[in-house]
């Protein structure tokens, strides 16, 4: 019985032709709007979760006034003295700082402008390089306290990407017009802007630019202890030392866990504001759906006439009008999902080739899939509710005289 509805409804949908697939736009542009959404969003936010699950949640940032958005910024200050105290907190491992800075760099008749780092050269060097996720491609593993005026350079920088020449190892470069000897490649990190930057050791940094101060610190806390609260007293003994009171800080110190939900809290937010425009899409493509519908039951009348005179009640009527609706729905989702995940593939190619990021990439799971399809054919059957109600009502005389 259901095979025969089944065949009924698709009968229905062939013969009004392009009428049905103009009813479907609306819905396959909203299932195509939301399934693209939704994959780079989750893919944006794997990629985010991993970076940080590299670096582990036992690390803590302190940064000069709000937080990420000063890293590398003027603004307040943080001191060799604020290095000290925060290693000095009970619980931490480790700690160092780093220096950021916009530097000249020239190589051959090239001068361009960028990033470079000053880093720590002791034990430190090791939180800075996981954080960052940094990986020697070639040349030098590690920089040791005495290794001055040497220098690590971004992929891009060592790839000709850069500079018109790929730069190598024993290459000079030059910044800010002194002489750096290129000791170390690093691998792709797969941000633009990070395969862009220069690496040098921090007594190097601190002569180079004249600076004392740091950009960022970090630290690492103890197996066994409470990060979170280890960074509650690391924010605690630096704002005492300066003297300032609780919410008056000019700085701001976070775990990586912290920031990492943070994070998280943020790309679920604009990931359901973009969703939810998407949706009225299938608002409109649901609002075409009933439309279709309605019409579809005046042009049956006489058939659904004839199907009550022959015996099919009026749950028959109405089940054949809310099949047909929702394989309206579920047809426009498939090519949604078909639309959507083809575009999403198509900003994560661009991203990875023009940007080039490994950042934004899509994530389309089975879950998704089937969700996006369920729900199509969902607001298909809702959409399709009222006129198989007012099929399934028709009275089998009123319906064969009809014209």
């Amino acid at each position: 019985m259901i095979a025969d509805y089944f065949r009924i409804a698709v009968k229905g949908i062939r013969n009004k032709g392009v009428r049905s697939m103009l009813t479907m736009i609306g819905i396959f542009i909203g299932i195509a709007a939301v399934v693209s959404l939704i994959s780079l969003g989750q893919g944006l936010q794997n990629a985010v979760n991993q970076q940080f699950e590299m670096v582990g949640a036992n690390v803590i940032l302190v940064m000069p006034g709000a937080g990420l958005e000063s890293y590398g910024m003027a603004g307040s200050k943080l001191t060799e003295h604020d290095l000290d105290l925060v290693k000095k907190v009970r619980g931490i491992d480790l700690a160092g700082g780093v220096i950021v800075k916009t530097a000249k760099l020239e190589f051959g008749d090239e001068i361009k402008y960028n990033y470079v780092i000053g880093f720590p050269t002791d034990e430190s060097q090791e939180i800075f390089l996981n954080a960052q996720g940094i990986k020697t491609e070639s040349g030098q593993e590690k920089f040791k306290p005495t290794d001055n005026y040497k220098i690590a350079v971004g992929y891009r920088i060592g790839h000709g990407d850069f500079f018109a020449k790929e730069v190598k190892v024993g290459d000079n470069l030059m910044i800010n017009d002194k002489k750096f000897r290129v000791a170390a490649i690093i691998g792709k990190i797969g941000n633009r802007q990070d395969d862009s930057q220069s690496y040098i050791p921090m007594d190097t940094a601190k002569e180079l630019f004249n600076d004392d101060s740091y950009s960022m610190l970090f630290a690492r806390s103890k197996g066994g202890f409470d990060t979170e609260k280890v960074a509650d007293d690391v924010k605690e003994k630096i704002r005492k030392d300066r003297g300032l009171k609780k919410g008056e800080e000019d700085f701001s110190v976070q775990s990586y866990e912290q920031i990492r939900e943070s994070l998280n809290t943020v790309l679920n937010i604009v990931q359901a504001f973009l969703v939810g425009i998407a949706a009225i899409s299938l608002f409109v493509g649901g609002v075409g759906i009933m439309n279709t519908m309605y019409t579809s039951v005046l042009e049956r009348t006489k058939e659904i006439g004839v199907m009550k005179a022959i015996g099919a009640r009026n749950s028959d009527v109405m089940l054949i009008f809310l099949i047909e609706s929702g394989i309206l729905g579920m047809v426009g989702g498939s090519i949604g999902c078909a639309i959507g995940i083809g575009f999403s593939k198509t900003v994560e190619f661009i991203a990875v080739n023009q940007l080039g990021t490994e950042l934004l990439k899509a994530d389309a799971s089975p879950e998704l899939i089937l969700g996006a399809l369920g729900f199509s054919f969902i607001v298909g059957c809702l959409s399709g509710v009222l006129p198989a109600r007012q099929a399934s009502q028709l009275k089998p005389v009123d319906a064969l005289r009809y014209e």
